[in-house]
């Protein structure tokens, strides 16, 4: 009788009926876990905080522009705090899944988050601004995504899709500052 090497690497479907009746209490949290949850909750605590300090300032900004063009990266700057939205409320359904809650006290948020609200300005200054942060964020996750490696797919991959976002805004705002420096289009 020969041996499937090439699936030798599965565990026996018995096995893992068995595992999943155990510590149901756990919920998605299985044994084959090779992350540290609570430090998964805790580094995902600061994703929740980062993301909705961009949704706010995203959001400031898009009602804050003036000027002929105003409208337009107006509605840029509405589109990219959806974005944001989106990837705050994601890392925070993550925590759920992992046993955690999700932090949302507007208390220490500024603290909690790897960027900065900002202070508004010039339309020139909140691209700026929101073009600093998205950088900021850029490397974060980029660091994020290399810590959780293989140990947790799941939210390596959430932060790869977010990464991916943030690179397209990150390009947007740029794009804006080069396709209109010296113009009164930013100014």
């Amino acid at each position: 009788m020969s041996i499937d090497t090439k699936n030798a690497f599965l565990t026996d479907v018995q096995v893992l009926r068995e595992r999943a009746q155990k510590s149901l209490d756990a919920g998605a949290v299985m044994p084959s876990y090779k992350g540290d949850v609570k430090k998964t909750i805790e580094l995902l605590q600061a994703v929740v905080a980062t993301e909705l300090v961009c949704v706010l300032r995203y959001t400031m900004h898009s009602i804050s522009v003036e000027g002929l063009t105003s409208e337009s990266v107006g509605r840029e700057f509405a589109e990219h705090a959806a974005s944001e939205r989106k990837h705050m409320l994601a890392a925070a359904q993550r925590i759920d899944q992992l046993g955690g809650v999700p932090n949302f006290n507007p208390e220490g948020l500024a603290t909690r988050s790897a960027t900065e609200y900002g202070n508004g300005g010039n339309l020139v200054e909140m691209v700026k601004q929101d073009l600093i942060a998205e950088r900021i964020v850029i490397e974060h996750y980029q660091e994020l995504i290399r810590h959780f490696g293989d140990d947790d797919p799941t939210t390596r991959i959430m932060l790869e899709g977010f990464l991916s976002d943030e690179e397209d805004h990150a390009t947007d705002l740029h794009d804006l500052l080069v396709a209109h420096e010296g113009t009164p289009f930013l100014s």
